[in-house]
């Protein structure tokens, strides 16, 4: 059975530098993040609570969707099985957030994690003693954190060895999370995966450098350059690892079911691959964005 067609992936937004998005470091010490207002759109759209603003970062999920905002709360909408969409109550210094399938987790301030939804899978179970995480990724029914020191942890499940990572994999800096596959950028630039690979989403090409962003997606991922180029491997049923020729100057990435998106230099965005029928392009007119989250039947873009 074709997986995603009953049990739709979502994907979140790429890290840049382990800085902005979905996976991100914390606020203590870097600069005021940028905030606005969410749009979203797609065949399975979850439009946004109205009067949401001072967003900072977004992640799809099954069917629902997370938001963080400036203050360090999150804001969860749309279908809430598991309570997948809403937050504890007391959570107000998030850094983070990322939507799994039917669970979410989010960083805190202090380097802890919280987690929340269905966890048939432990996927909501963190570690005991997980502690001095700097970013944060769900898909599927796994998660990830990326500690301070370099090195990935993982949990939910690991029928592919989505949650395993590579003994000795050190020297990370950012992290993302795919429906049965994961992904890590090291500080060389260079790209790491491991899990499912039946469609080749989870081995890098070979010679991939100089990468800054990742992103994961059902059967495919993404890395952004240093010079704005993307570059993608995996399944290419649906177009989704062939960027548009000539995109450049990209400063976000997006890997959805089975579409792609990137932020270009101008605020605008890219899509390619995904639906025929043109469900997955962004409404006319989109401008002045900074963050994207790609989902399976539904998106997200966070602009000024």
């Amino acid at each position: 059975m074709n997986r995603w067609k009953t049990r739709p992936y979502i994907v979140v937004m790429a890290v840049l530098m382990g800085l902005s998005g979905t996976v991100s470091t914390a606020r203590a010490g870097l600069a005021a993040p940028m905030q606005g207002t969410v749009v979203s759109w797609g065949i399975a759209n979850q439009p946004p609570p109205p009067g949401l603003s001072g967003v900072t970062a977004v992640s799809a999920g099954w069917a629902y969707a997370l938001a963080l905002k400036s203050d360090g709360t999150v804001v969860g909408w749309g279908r809430n099985d598991y309570g997948k969409a809403t937050p504890p109550a007391n959570l107000h210094d998030a850094t983070a957030v990322a939507a799994g399938w039917n669970h979410s987790v989010v960083l805190r301030s202090d380097g802890t994690v919280v987690s929340w939804g269905n966890n048939d899978r432990g996927q909501a179970s963190r570690p005991p003693a997980l502690f001095g995480v700097t970013a944060v990724a769900a898909r599927g029914d796994h998660s990830l954190a990326l500690k301070q020191n370099g090195t990935v942890v993982g949990w939910g499940d690991n029928s592919s060895g989505q949650a395993q990572p590579p003994a000795g994999l050190t020297g990370v800096i950012a992290i993302a999370a795919g429906s049965s596959h994961s992904l890590a950028l090291k500080q060389d630039g260079t790209v790491v995966g491991w899990g499912d690979n039946s469609s080749g989403q989870a081995q890098p090409p070979a010679g991939l450098t100089g990468v800054t962003a990742i992103a994961a997606g059902f059967g495919h991922s993404l890395a952004l350059r240093r010079d704005g180029t993307v570059v993608g491997w995996g399944d290419n049923s649906a177009g989704g690892t062939t960027p548009p020729p000539g995109l450049t100057g990209a400063t976000a990435i997006a890997a959805g079911c089975p579409h792609s998106m990137a932020i270009k230099a101008d605020g605008t965005l890219a899509t390619w691959g995904g639906r025929p029928d043109g469900a997955d392009l962004p409404p006319p007119g989109l401008k002045s964005v900074f963050a994207i989250a790609a989902g399976c039947g539904h998106n997200l873009a966070v602009r000024r």
